[in-house]
């Protein structure tokens, strides 16, 4: 249970809605336990059980001094105003603690909504927030259908078995305690009686709630499956539906729902046990109470009517007893989401920031790479997988560096490095002679400006997508951006102009147009360093002149790192890095590196050829 009581940490937020709660849960139960106290004195005045002493005796904290002042009293109002007086007096009495006792109620769960929905509000935002920090790297390792479904369906459940168990807690236990009070103070013995059936009780409803905590692990990590088949199904339906996989893609969906169908069964089965076995269990306590107290009456050791107020507390007694066991099997089932929740939360952030570090205000000098290595950790692998080894690079400002090498050489991590999306495994990056990890982070990206292959955009408006990240824009510096990456003339033609949504990722747009769209983005940011990854790579041949005409606009007096699948865009850049298995092979201008005829040549002859 130690994962759902991280969630009840977030209560500190609300102390005041706890003291208030928990003090009209008080008022409320002890203004409820009075409306069934009246019904004493509403026996004795109709049936007259007992006799009414003709003294009180001396005061005695006891059930049996107050029966008898109890009776005397009634007795005397009686004998003063009649009967019919005595009725009113009496309803009235159960009416206003009635009255009370609800309005209390409601009081308390007045100042306790803000508790149970804050919780879950906070928790999402937490969750939300330590996702944006992670490191990529841990987003290479995860399905994104399963980390969605942590965020709704866990949360969703954690939402449920904390706003029942909040309501619960603030009340039931004081119901049990108070109630439990009344009836040892009206008959020690028979409440002893009751209590030698609680070891039992609480061992049989132990075993039903740690059957259902592991069974609703499981059925929440099949719910996670389903959801990133879901999401993978929808991302990938184009290729579903050419190769003809609808029926197979269909058939692996639909075992994976009824495994986890078949889960969720049992977790119904197993929860809803818990409610009559604790119900029959309290029977039973019920049934030895009617046995002992009965004797107890006809022995005149009680009272007929302070047996009868005995059995009807006891019957209270008994909903707050079932809701508990429910509130502990809620809480079991939310034990198991929250913690798929906090396994994201408790996810090492790996790219962290130094204490007091530097504000980057901007790039005077040069980026440089020394002795530059990285690997990858996978799980079983007794070994790292290094992607790059022993890099040595060296970037003035102004300068423009192009990328180059076959699929696999490291090209995408050697760039991805320096906005710290990973951290160096070996060696250092610099900036102006300040490493990297003394860099405040979000002053280092700030200075960095990055258009990819796989441009990402938003389900929102052309001009929010244009001016994401930014708050302190105009529309016409939006316009601007979108003159110089060759945009604004297909965004006037749209719908709404700048105004017009955009759908999600973008897909109402080209390929060409997404692009664009980034590439303005990034002319918008003006970052004095500039990442380009194969960002014309799959583009057509005309949509591939207009972003390059933006490009080469948006490279100009910015340091620019050029990752190039088309050999051809990078001709004239001031150096070309050849990287083969995560060496630089070769290293040189256009012309010095085909005078080598080395790798850069072959790469430059098998390009001549396919095109």
């Amino acid at each position: 249970m130690k994962d759902i009581w991280r969630v009840f940490r977030y209560l500190k937020y609300y102390p005041g809605n706890i003291v208030a709660n928990l003090a009209f849960n008080t008022l409320a139960v002890l203004f409820n336990m009075f409306t069934f106290i009246m019904i004493v004195p509403f026996i004795e005045l109709l049936f007259g059980t007992s006799q009414p002493a003709e003294a009180l005796p001396p005061f005695a904290f006891e059930q049996e001094y107050f029966s008898l002042w109890l009776t005397y009293n009634l007795a005397q109002y009686k004998g003063l105003y009649g009967l019919w007086p005595c009725l009113v007096a009496i309803s009235t009495g159960y009416l206003a603690f009635s009255f009370l006792s609800n309005l209390c109620r409601y009081m308390a769960q007045f100042f306790i909504s803000p508790m149970r929905n804050g919780i879950t509000m906070r928790l999402r935002n937490d969750i939300y927030h330590h996702i944006t920090i992670l490191p990529v790297s841990y987003f290479t390792s995860q399905r994104k259908g399963d980390l969605i479904s942590r965020m709704s369906n866990d949360i969703a459940d954690i939402e449920w078995g904390v706003l029942t168990s909040v309501i619960s807690l603030g009340k039931d236990p004081i119901n049990i305690l108070l109630f439990a009070a009344a009836l040892i103070f009206i008959s020690p013995r028979l409440f002893l009686y009751f209590l030698l059936i609680m070891p039992l009780a609480v061992w049989l409803i132990g075993l039903i709630g740690n059957s259902l905590r592991r069974n609703s692990a499981k059925g929440q990590n099949k719910l996670g499956q389903l959801f990133a088949q879901l999401e993978e199904s929808i991302a990938g339906i184009r290729t579903i539906i050419s190769f003809g996989q609808e029926q197979r893609r269909s058939t692996l969906f639909a075992k994976t729902n009824d495994d986890y169908a078949r889960t969720m069964i049992r977790v119904a089965q197993r929860r809803e046990l818990s409610s009559p076995l604790s119900e029959i269990l309290l029977t039973l306590g019920l049934v030895f109470i009617l046995i002992l107290g009965g004797m107890a009456v006809l022995k005149g050791q009680l009272l007929s009517s302070v047996f009868i107020l005995f059995i009807i507390l006891f019957a209270r007694l008994i909903p707050p007893v079932q809701s508990m066991v429910r509130v502990y099997n809620n809480l079991q089932k939310a034990n198991a989401a929250a913690g798929r929740v906090f396994e994201v939360m408790d996810a090492d952030e790996t790219i962290y920031e130094k204490k007091n570090a530097l504000v980057l205000t901007g790039f005077q000098k040069e980026i440089t790479y020394q002795k530059v290595s990285f690997a990858y950790q996978h799980e079983g692998q007794p070994h790292p997988t290094y992607v790059l080894r022993d890099i040595d690079l060296v970037i003035p400002k102004g300068k423009t560096i192009a990328i180059v090498g076959p699929s696999g050489a490291g090209k995408t991590t050697l760039v991805d490095l320096l906005p710290r999306f990973y951290d160096c495994t070996a060696g250092q990056i610099l900036i102006d002679g300040i490493p990297l990890p003394d860099l405040n982070i979000n002053s280092l990206r700030a200075q960095i400006g990055l258009v990819s292959q796989n441009c990402i955009l938003f389900n929102d408006t052309v001009a929010n997508n244009i001016a994401f990240g930014r708050t302190d824009f105009t529309i016409e510096q939006v316009r601007q951006a979108a003159r110089v990456a060759h945009a604004d003339e297909f965004i006037q033609q749209m719908p709404e102009g700048y105004s017009t949504n955009i759908g999600d990722r973008g897909l109402t747009l080209s390929g060409g147009q997404r692009q664009r769209l980034s590439i303005a983005r990034a002319v918008l940011k003006d970052p004095p360093i500039l990442i380009l990854d194969e960002a014309t790579s799959a583009l057509d041949t005309e949509s591939e002149q207009a972003v390059q005409q933006a490009l080469e606009y948006l490279m100009q007096g910015r340091t620019s790192i050029v990752i190039a699948h088309r050999l051809s865009t990078i001709c004239h850049a001031d150096e070309i890095i050849v990287m083969d298995s995560g060496h630089i092979a070769e290293r040189g201008t256009h012309q010095h590196l085909l005078s080598l005829n080395g790798l850069y040549k072959k790469l430059i002859d098998m390009q001549s050829f396919a095109e």
